[in-house]
């Protein structure tokens, strides 16, 4: 083999492990981003994939426990409506410091990132959204 073939192979390879890189370590850390109405419709085929979903903790469904490995958050996430009413929820399980924005009593939008089995998100990260406007405290008398 001359000079020139023996440099146009160890190219292709260097091009290909590259490449092979690349893939794997975007594979490793892509997550899918749903909504909560996206994410029920399909939530089977999404089994143990890691994902992003995001909607509002459903109000009364938190229940908050110390242990050792930090504060265990279980609660319901359902649709962004203020209505009452519900058309499907999910339950998800956090271990970790919970946001400071985060509601005890529910009501918080959320964006929980984890895998989904046994019917249950179990969320490794739990973000908070920021309302879209603050209003400035009305003046008590």
């Amino acid at each position: 083999m001359n000079r020139k073939a023996r440099f146009v192979v160890a190219a292709f390879l260097l091009a290909g492990a590259v490449g092979y890189l690349m893939y794997s370590g975007v594979r490793q850390t892509a997550v899918y981003y749903f909504t909560i109405n996206e994410f029920l419709a399909q939530k089977e085929s999404l089994a143990n994939e890691g994902i992003r979903v995001a909607g509002r903790v459903e109000l009364g469904s938190v229940a908050k426990k110390m242990t050792p490995m930090g504060e265990e958050l279980n609660f319901r996430l359902g649709e962004f409506k203020t209505d009452g009413s519900n058309d499907g929820t999910v339950p998800v399980h956090f271990v970790g410091i919970a946001p400071d924005m985060f509601k005890a009593a529910g009501g918080s939008d959320v964006i929980v990132e984890g895998k989904y089995r046994d019917g249950m998100i179990y969320a490794q990260s739990l973000l908070t959204s920021c309302p879209s406007k603050y209003e400035a405290e009305t003046a008590k008398p």
